[in-house]
């Protein structure tokens, strides 16, 4: 525990964004003067605001520096009480207080300081309704995502799966790799296969078969084995899962769920691309949280990790050619060249991936059949980048001249600098050694509404391009990245933003919908292959329940584990466009996860409700059915 303790509450007020007030209580035996108070919040004070009790030193996007009055000593057991009025939004939620907290003492020092959730104060703030039903599970099967055809008879439960005499190496390689993963996930539960034959067993026989469609497997339960059919190696791996999860099921709880000895599953993924997105910039993932989550998406039949590695609050991936970006740019902390955002305190906090890491989560990914699209947020979200590299800034243009949607400041790379380019080709080429995925995913997203318009080169660049306005700089540089990324093999994805401006040559660029569900109509409308990713639905950051008592986001309103699970991201895409649309992704943002508790609170259940969606056709899910089976599924 620490020495000092901060307390922070909200209240409506009638044509603002209501009042915080902060008390901070001093629990030492010495008196405490001459500090400043630092705390990271989402809930930022706006530049109009109203002080009382304090004054505002610094603010760095989600950073706030106050400073008492000069005179002012709190002693032992006394407290300091302020209040801020003028916010730059409404908050909504218990988590949309402070995220850490520390103060500096006159010697330079600095002191953690314990803090709490975002009390409400003058309005009810409602009851937390249950995020799952009991659920009820007409056909005891244990299967996730539900499968496009099943006929099953339940009967014994078998000791153990094992591959018949006479097995190709390749399939038990594969039965081998099931039997890992679910070791993985499930370290006490007995193993769902052995590579031998077991008495009480059953056997499986695989069989290969090319008229099975790409990706798709059938099983055959007779009395006496288990037919595994399959065109190829994804195929198989899907129907081995779903053998695990059907012993699983039956196992944890045998009064609900059986295991079939008769009939037979035909499935196949109803989109090819079925993603997970993780942002590692505002909060750092060591390398055996990111092995154990592709581990999850695999056991869900999930296909695509998007690894979003940079952003405004960091950059996570070495580059050997600059290595300033983790030295500096992975780096937050008081005494660092980024400051503190969303959950550092009093402590430097660090983070990044090597090289080797890069390496080593993508071979164990590939053996899973997931795909990692690596994310360089690029030309906005660069504040990590830029202070990294200051050569990469025009210097002649003003500071402060625009701000990001966050409140960051000048942010976003210079399409007007050259070195820019330079310094791009040699990040792509580290990238694409690393990563075989197809696409190298670009953001493109949020660049401020004015950037670049007080830098001088700029204006030179859209004289001489005739070019109007930030949209058509960005379509500028992207057209410029875009052949980048095609001299060495790779095809641009982005997010939906990316089109803006005059957009890019839609030929071969994957471009992902997150505003607003109509985004993706349009992108397919121009001729853009889209990725369906809403945030009203499919981003798990956001609060599951109006309640104030859920954590959560709220910019995109909140979204019920239902919601992920029923909503159909096709909406009225018309049938002509309909092989534009590539597939469907949750997004894991991070600025609200400061503990395992609250990933884990948000991403589960949607996550594997997002990836029935994404494999089950509409007429096959079932909402009470998920309930009573995503219970038993593995969390981070």
């Amino acid at each position: 525990m620490a020495d000092y303790s901060l307390e922070t509450s909200w209240r409506p007020v009638e044509g603002s964004f209501g009042r915080l007030t902060f008390t901070l209580h001093n629990l030492s035996a010495e008196p405490l003067s001459g500090f400043s108070l630092a705390y990271t919040s989402e809930t930022r004070v706006a530049d109009k605001h109203v002080c009382d009790g304090a004054s505002l030193k610094r603010q760095v996007a989600h950073f706030h520096e106050f400073l008492p009055s000069e005179q002012l000593t709190v002693p032992p057991g006394g407290r300091w009480r302020f209040t801020v009025e003028g916010l730059s939004r409404e908050p909504k939620h218990v988590t949309a207080g402070v995220k850490s907290a520390y103060l500096t003492l006159a010697d330079g020092r600095h002191l953690p300081v314990d803090f709490g959730d975002l009390m409400l104060e003058g309005r009810d703030g409602g009851v937390s309704p249950p995020l799952l039903p009991p659920g009820k599970a007409d056909e005891p099967y244990a299967l996730l995502p539900w499968p496009l055809a099943l006929g099953l008879k339940a009967g014994d439960l078998p000791a153990t799966l094992y591959p018949a005499e006479r097995t190709r190496p390749d399939a038990i390689e594969a039965l081998s790799q099931v039997l890992s993963l679910y070791q993985r996930l499930y370290p006490v539960e007995d193993a769902p296969f052995s590579l031998r034959a077991v008495e009480g067993g059953r056997r499986i026989r695989f069989v290969a078969e090319s008229s099975i469609a790409a990706f798709a497997y059938e099983l055959r339960f007779t009395a006496h084995e288990i037919v595994l059919s399959s065109a190829d190696e994804a195929g198989r791996r899907y129907g081995l899962i779903s053998l695990a999860q059907l012993l699983h099921g039956a196992r944890a709880d045998g009064e609900r769920f059986k295991f079939p000895n008769f009939g037979t599953i035909a499935d196949q993924p109803r989109y090819d691309w079925r993603g997970c997105h993780l942002d590692v910039s505002r909060q750092f993932y060591p390398v055996a949280d990111i092995l154990r989550l592709i581990d999850i998406l695999a056991w869900n039949k999930l296909n695509i990790f998007h690894w979003h590695l940079t952003d405004d609050e960091a950059w996570r991936l070495e580059i050997k050619a600059y290595p300033a970006l983790t030295e500096i740019g992975a780096r937050r902390g008081p005494d660092e060249v980024l400051v503190p955002q969303l959950g550092d305190g009093a402590e430097t906090r660090a983070g990044h991936y090597t090289q080797d890491d890069i390496r080593r989560i993508v071979a164990h990914a590939a053996s899973l059949g997931v795909e990692v699209v690596p994310e360089i947020d690029i030309p906005g979200h660069s504040t990590a980048t830029l202070l990294s590299l200051p050569e990469l800034a025009d210097g002649q243009e003003a500071p402060d001249s625009y701000r990001a949607v966050q409140g960051y400041p000048n942010n976003a790379l210079n399409p007007a600098v050259e070195f820019t380019y330079e310094f791009l080709g040699k990040v792509f080429d580290e990238i694409v050694a690393l990563f075989p995925s197809e696409y190298l995913h670009i953001g493109g997203d949020e660049v401020a509404e004015g950037a670049w318009l007080s830098s001088p080169l700029c204006q030179a660049l859209m004289k001489r391009e005739k070019l109007a306005g930030t949209a058509e700089l960005q379509s500028y540089f992207l057209k410029r990245i875009k052949a980048m990324l095609s001299e060495r093999g790779r095809k641009l994805a982005g997010w939906n933003e990316v089109s803006h401006g005059g957009g890019i040559d839609p030929d071969g660029t994957l471009l992902m919908a997150w505003e607003k569900p109509a985004v993706g109509i349009e992108l397919a409308q121009q001729g853009y292959d889209v990725v369906m990713t809403p945030g009203q639905a499919y981003y798990l950051d956001m609060a599951q329940a109006e309640a104030w008592a859920e954590p959560g986001a709220a910019w995109a309103g909140y979204s019920p584990p239902e919601h992920s699970y029923t909503y159909e991201a096709e909406g009225e895409l018309p049938e002509a466009l309909q092989e534009k649309m590539r597939g469907i992704q949750a997004c894991i943002w991070t600025e609200n996860f400061i503990s395992r508790a609250y990933f884990n609170r948000l991403v589960f259940p949607r996550l594997p409700a997002v990836a029935e969606a994404a494999w089950t056709p509409s007429g096959r899910k079932d909402w009470d059915r998920f309930a009573a089976i995503v219970r038993m599924w593995p969390m981070l």
